[in-house]
């Protein structure tokens, strides 16, 4: 028995394929979301220190400062027209720093004047919780069978200096100069956005394969002092990246780190909802015919899932490719 066209992923220590299957079920539409009307209140910073009694027609002994916040408590409330979900999602990355159980009260108070009683708003976050931590779990598997099929031999940080850059212009022209070097050098990467814990500074971490040949710049040693651990170290940069936006940290891995450097990643968008940047070219399968013979066992639920031989055969439409590895993955169709 032989099954074909099955999709084939790395978990990081075995292949597994998930073998072809039809639906003749269509997508029923998705239900149109009622529409709740947000009053915004404007953000007041510093009136708490102002005295209630001072009017708008006694401003002699007013500073510009205080004249406009009294200014600005006259102006219209904004209105917005948006769906729970919609709102929910808000709130949830505005408290996203609180704990679960806090995040989940703040969150209920909040949104309880859009229904009807409290135990039906308990219900609602209560859902949109659970739907938040699958589409979590979604991301971290998406993530992980991607990086699992290339061989990165990369991970990089990249910080901006505000001398070259504003947290904007470096967002946009970071993500410019690595689609160039992927379109003109094959290079692959994928990453995350973090600020830094105690200055919120903006930096990138990312995973990388640059081929042989295919590196820009310089990687220069730079012994320097590490404010986080108080000690003297030394750094591999890029001066290719250090020129033209501030600092670069490239260290060499391999295989074995790999697992540690997906588990750095995942630690942030776990931590900040912080989605996972890709270039073009990642995929989380290759599509590969599986014969009995390279099949040890059936997993997963109803058994759906094949655990495969780590020497297996890769077909094509019918046509042998090889045993499997990176160079035979490479030649094989992907999809995710």
């Amino acid at each position: 028995m032989s099954y074909g066209e099955a999709k084939v992923y790395f978990d990081g220590s075995h292949y597994i394929a998930i073998p072809h299957t039809t639906r003749n079920l269509k997508r029923s539409p998705k239900p149109q979301e009622e529409m709740i009307t947000v009053v915004e209140n404007e953000l007041k910073d510093s009136t708490e220190d102002v005295e209630p009694s001072i009017s708008l027609d006694n401003t002699n002994n007013i500073n510009d400062t205080t004249l406009e916040i009294l200014k600005s408590e006259n102006k219209p409330k904004q209105v917005r027209e948006i769906t729970k979900k919609e709102l929910f999602n808000e709130l949830y990355c505005k408290y996203i720093d609180l704990k679960k159980k806090d995040r989940k009260k703040v969150i209920v108070e909040e949104m309880l004047p859009y229904f009807k009683d409290k135990q039906s708003c308990i219900d609602f976050v209560s859902i949109n919780f659970d739907r938040k931590q699958r589409n979590l779990i979604c991301r971290r598997v998406r993530m992980v069978r991607k990086a699992n099929l290339i061989n990165f031999n990369y991970f990089c940080t990249f910080t901006y200096d505000d001398k070259k850059h504003t947290e904007a212009s470096f967002k946009k022209k970071l993500r410019t100069a690595f689609r160039h070097l992927c379109e003109r050098r094959n290079w692959k990467y994928m990453g995350v956005w973090e600020r830094a814990p105690k200055t919120r500074r903006l930096h990138f971490h990312g995973l990388f394969l640059i081929p042989e040949n295919a590196m820009v710049g310089e990687i220069k040693v730079v012994r320097d002092y590490n404010f986080n651990t108080h000690k003297m170290q030394e750094t591999c940069q890029n001066t290719y990246f250090n020129n033209r936006f501030g600092r670069s940290d490239f260290e060499k891995i391999n295989k074995h780190k790999i697992g540690e450097a997906i588990q750095y990643l995942i630690k942030y968008i776990e931590k900040t909802e912080e989605k996972i940047v890709y270039s073009k070219g990642l995929y989380q399968y290759f599509i590969s015919d599986i014969m009995d013979d390279d099949v040890v066992c059936t997993i997963g639920q109803e058994d759906r899932k094949l655990l495969l031989f780590d020497n297996f055969n890769c077909w094509d439409e019918g046509c042998l490719i090889g045993k499997v590895s990176s160079k035979v993955i490479q030649q094989m169709r992907k999809c995710n």
